[in-house]
């Protein structure tokens, strides 16, 4: 059964940590320290978490919405796992240099 978000916000922590499960994989981690959004995948036959966030900064429907986008890369052939740090090694679109050179020229 899918979770709610009354169930995500009254989930109290235990003395082992706990999983509450959404569906497709996706589920709530909660322990002493906090609640985390996990979603369980297989990538080419290995077993993979990938980190959606922490409650309450991530919402129960925003997390679904994060899992989704993952199921896609996921069908797509691509591992997220890898895809998110792809993602996040990428340059920025304006580096110091060229900041400073466009400000040096105005």
């Amino acid at each position: 059964m899918p979770l709610t978000d009354t169930a995500v916000r009254q989930a109290k922590p235990q003395d082992k940590p706990r999983k509450m499960a959404d569906g497709g994989g996706l589920y709530l981690l909660v322990n002493q320290v906090g609640k985390y959004w996990r979603w369980k995948y297989r990538y080419q036959g290995k077993e993979k978490v990938l980190a959606l966030g922490v409650y309450p900064d991530v919402s129960l429907a925003q997390a679904r919405e994060r899992h989704q986008k993952g199921r896609k890369i996921l069908a797509s052939g691509a591992d997220p796992v890898a895809a998110r740090k792809q993602q996040a090694s990428a340059p920025e679109a304006l580096t110091f240099e060229q900041a400073a050179r466009e400000w040096w020229a105005h």
